[in-house]
């Protein structure tokens, strides 16, 4: 029976690995998933079924409420899933990641109580759980800021004071309760889940809108570490297996995220930045002056190109516009029109936000170019089509030292020989703060809603 039960978790181990592995190819991120999916299912029914201890007993209401638990989070979540929009995506992330959390905090709040006096068990037991509602409680917030209901970050007073003594006081109180737990009443270790709690608040509300999705990867981050602790609690490789691997790949993912907008993580953590506001639609600015193009010039100008370059942002995804911007770019190809993709590393609101959305309208892998590879072949390009995009097309970065972004890498657009922006309004984007790209003499705006503006772009082309 154990023999099995080793084999079932080899199963779900290797599964995740390869699952991972092939999760970071679009062509084969789907299958990935299923793989690592058929190895989880595997090892829950090993562990339900084969998994036997000497205080284990079997009988047939425990079978129903384990089965019945997951038919209902199964229930959930699928449905959940199926009908959350794109655009909603960061936000499903953001909670299924702090229900996480909040799974390696009930661990610890339920195996406390059974352990007291095993000081390396309690120690896993009180790290997962602290770590997992830290991760919780801030995933919370952070899906609170990504859907607006918590649009500005809140800056308390003397914060980085605040902040350093409530998690100092974690530190020391989960140590304390794990050396003195059998001197200390049950109740103590929901002391703590409180406290936890509150200091996973205070580390999320303050930081920007901007910084959102650093925070998305670090959170994920702290749900894998909690569930690699209930792993060693258990003896459970497939947990101690999936939990590294979230744990380290959302680490990488977030230093990379940090990498990409040139900022140490601390200044993330506690320089948050976001909530500004842009000049009107339409005005003289010191900046410059704003001019519009109607679609009948652009279908013109995008028809006689030779190179055209699509930068995706949030408001492709807000307007639903990946199909017709596919099929722009179809449209543009039968024309003898080169069409590429340049993806930001922190463009849209999570990790991989424009390669899983423009993979969803069947996208070609291999046209979406990163930053690094198409910023050589602007000053080449014809004609630069930003759809909703804002922050990581901003001169700013380069050029206004008191910018927020200032120092952050972007898409360097400017260098293209036209340059076309579409977007509802002149509104600064998720940093808050004006787009100098905007007054560029090279810069028209195509004002109106992605979808709509598209379609009708598309319509205009097929007519010439």
């Amino acid at each position: 029976m154990k023999g099995l039960l080793e084999i079932c978790y080899l199963i779900g181990s290797v599964t995740f690995i390869i699952g991972l592995k092939m999760m970071g190819n679009a062509k084969t991120a789907r299958k990935g998933n299923l793989i690592g999916a058929f190895g989880m299912t595997i090892a829950i029914l090993g562990t339900i079924f084969l998994f036997r201890t000497d205080h284990t007993t079997v009988n047939t209401l425990k079978f129903v409420l384990i089965f019945g638990a997951i038919g209902i989070g199964s229930a959930i979540g699928w449905l959940t899933a199926k009908k959350v929009e794109m655009t909603k995506m960061p936000e499903l992330v953001s909670m299924f990641n702090g229900m996480g959390g909040a799974c390696a905090a009930l661990i610890g709040l339920t195996e406390y109580e059974h352990n007291r006096g095993n000081i390396a068990a309690l120690s896993f037991i009180v790290a997962g759980m602290v770590i997992g509602t830290i991760s919780f409680s801030g995933s919370i917030i952070a899906y609170l800021k990504l859907s607006g209901k918590m649009d500005k970050p809140v800056r308390l007073p003397n914060y980085n004071s605040l902040n350093n003594i409530v998690l100092l006081l974690v530190v020391i109180a989960s140590v304390y309760v794990v050396l003195q737990s059998l001197a200390l009443p049950v109740f103590v270790i929901w002391i703590l889940f409180v406290v936890a709690i509150i200091y996973g608040i205070l580390f999320t509300v303050p930081i920007g809108g901007a910084d959102m999705p650093v925070v998305i990867s670090l959170l994920n981050s702290f749900t894998g570490l909690a569930a690699a602790f209930g792993g060693f609690l258990y003896d459970n490789k497939p947990m101690l297996t999936g939990g590294i691997l979230v744990g380290s790949a959302g680490t990488l993912l977030t230093l990379a995220r940090c990498k990409a907008m040139n900022r140490p993580l601390s200044n993330v953590i506690f320089g948050a930045f976001g909530g500004g506001s842009g000049a009107a639609a339409g005005e003289a600015s010191e900046k410059g002056t704003v001019k519009d193009i109607q679609v009948s010039d652009l279908a013109v100008l995008l028809n006689y190109s030779k190179k055209v370059v699509i930068v995706p942002g949030y408001g492709l995804a807000v307007a639903q516009a990946q199909h017709v911007i596919h099929e722009l770019e179809k449209l543009l190809e039968e024309r003898g029109v080169e069409v590429k993709y340049a993806i930001h590393p922190v463009a849209g609101r999570m990790p991989g936000h424009m390669n899983v959305l423009l993979a969803e309208s069947n996208v070609e892998y291999e046209k979406l170019v990163e930053m690094e590879d198409i910023n050589p072949e602007f000053p080449q390009t014809d004609v630069v089509l930003v759809v909703g995009a804002n922050d990581v097309v901003n001169p700013a970065a380069k050029t206004d030292p008191s910018s927020p972004i200032y120092g952050m890498p972007i898409l360097d657009v400017e260098n293209a020989k036209n340059i076309i922006i579409n977007k509802r309004s002149m509104s600064a984007g998720y940093a808050g703060i004006d787009n100098l790209l905007f007054y560029n003499s090279k810069t028209s705006m195509f004002f109106g809603d992605a979808k709509k503006a598209l379609t009708e772009l598309v319509a205009e082309i097929k007519q010439l």
